[in-house]
Formats: structure tokens, sequence, C-alpha cells
């Protein structure tokens, strides 16, 4: 009996990560984008509370604004990778935000910021929402959405794979795009801060990164970076301390041997105590 032998190819070989969808409904689009979402939330948080000592306001990261009612209802929503929005509470009747409604809160955010790992084109999108006589709707762009009906006073584009950032603020219905100032930031008026870019490590990762400057150009720390800040504060106070305990140390020792010196020269112990800032008790304890 001969044996028949089967030939068979070998089975495909698994995709690698250049080769996998980079973003669906579950997950964001790349590694760097939730680390930039904590950065942004992270370092302005003290300038929030400041403006909002009531608490009122909420920031959003990959978030749900719905704007208009559909079927799905998903496709009345944008999700900006980074939002602030004023006066709201972060809250809503003691539970979580799932979302964001335009239409029952009626606060627009002040500032939305999209990651783009493209070239931007789908962020800066101005396709404007229609139908056609045969009632199909046209999806429109975010860029139109987030000018026209959502309302954004201040948008920003972030391309990632450039470092490029343009941003936008509303004027009279319409965007207009901002110019940057000297150091390359661009300044958000209401909050009396500047956005830019900056080159530097944050969660193991060393790369270019949307960060927050007061208006006097002084970064924006995060909460850890303040940390490091006060310790190094108090470790330099601590060095001075010592140097200034050991200088009156030296001090207090050249001053005991320079008594039996000036006392072999005939001086007289006031005399003495006057030129080192000693009293006679205390120059006739030190000479014994």
């Amino acid at each position: 009996m001969t044996e028949t032998k089967i030939q068979t190819d070998p089975p495909p070989a698994f995709p690698d990560h250049t080769q996998l969808p980079d973003e669906n409904s579950t997950f964001v689009k790349n590694f760097q984008e939730h680390p930039q979402s904590i950065l942004l939330t992270d370092s302005i948080g003290p300038i929030l509370q400041q403006r909002h000592p009531d608490g009122d306001y909420v920031i959003g990261q990959d978030s749900g604004i719905y704007w208009r009612k559909t079927d799905p209802p998903e496709k009345g929503a944008e999700a900006p990778d980074w939002f602030y929005i004023p006066n709201v509470p972060p809250l809503l009747n003691g539970q979580l935000r799932p979302f964001y409604c335009l239409w029952r809160e009626y606060m627009a955010p002040l500032v939305a910021l999209e990651f783009s790992i493209g070239d931007g084109t789908e962020e800066l999108d101005k396709t404007p929402l229609s139908v056609s006589q045969d009632d199909q709707t046209t999806r429109p762009g975010k860029f139109w959405v987030y000018e026209r009906v959502i309302k954004i006073s201040y948008y920003g584009v972030y391309i990632i794979t450039t470092g490029n950032l343009e941003m936008y603020y509303s004027k009279d219905g319409s965007y207009r795009q901002m110019s940057p100032n000297e150091q390359g930031h661009y300044f958000i008026e209401p909050l009396g801060i500047e956005l830019g870019i900056w080159q530097g490590s944050y969660q193991n990762q060393t790369l270019s990164w949307l960060r927050w400057w007061d208006s006097e150009g002084n970064l924006l720390l995060t909460g850890a970076e303040r940390l490091e800040v006060e310790k190094a504060r108090s470790d330099r106070l601590t060095n001075i301390a010592e140097q200034e305990r050991q200088r009156a140390e030296k001090s207090e020792l050249a001053r005991r041997n320079a008594i039996p010196q000036l006392l072999a020269t005939g001086m007289s112990v006031e005399q003495i105590g006057q030129i080192l800032s000693l009293t006679v008790e205390e120059v006739k304890e030190i000479s014994g």
C-alpha cells in the first residue's frame, strides 16, 4: 500500500503592528494619546481650580459630545481627544458623565484638541452637513461641526508625526487661524495661559508633547514635577542651613583660638570681649 503525501501550505504569518487597524470604537489611536491627555489635564489643574472655586467645569478625554439627534445615535456625536468645558458640573445627578449632550446644557467647550497621527485631513475636514434629494445625509467634517454647530472657542490640531500644531479661534461664527508668539506658543486669552510644543520625557516616552505655559512663559508643571521642584527647594535650603552651621562652628572655633593669643599681648578680658563680640564671662570661661 502506497502512502499518499498531501502537500499543505504553511499558515499565513501573523500580522505585525503595521498591518492591524489603528482605531475602532473601543481603543485609542496610539500609545502617546492617553499620556498626552493626562499631561494636559494634570498641569492645567491648578489654573482651573483658581478659575472655578466651585468646581464647576469638566474635562473630556476622547469623550462624546452629542450635537445632533440621529439614528444610530453615535452618528450625531464627535469625540475630541481633549476638551475643557467651563461652568458645568462634573457630575450629573451624582453620576459620572457618559457623554456630553449639547442640547441639554448649551455650554460649548472653550478648548478642544485633536491628536492626529495622519496629516490632519480628518481633523481639518470642513465638509458641511447636507441632505441629498433622496434623503441621503452627508456626514459633516469635524472642523465644520466644531466651528458651525458646537462652536468651540479654541480648536487645535496636533499632528503627532510632524510635531506641528495648528490653532484656531472663533470670531463672528467662523474660525480664524492663530499665529504663534515668539516662543512658538498660542495664547488662550480667557485662561491667561499658552499652549505649545515641549520636548521631553513623560511616562517613559521621550517625545514632543503639548504643554501649557503661563503668560510669563513659565511651564505649568504636573503634580509629580511640582513635588520634584519642592524637594529640590527643600534640599537646597537644608544645604544652606548646614553650610551656615559649619560656618558658625568655624567662626566660634576661630574666636576661641584667638583668645589666648590676645591675652598674650597684654589685652584685658574686657578689651578681648569687645573685639570678639563676647561677654567678659564668655572670655573667662573659654580662657579657663
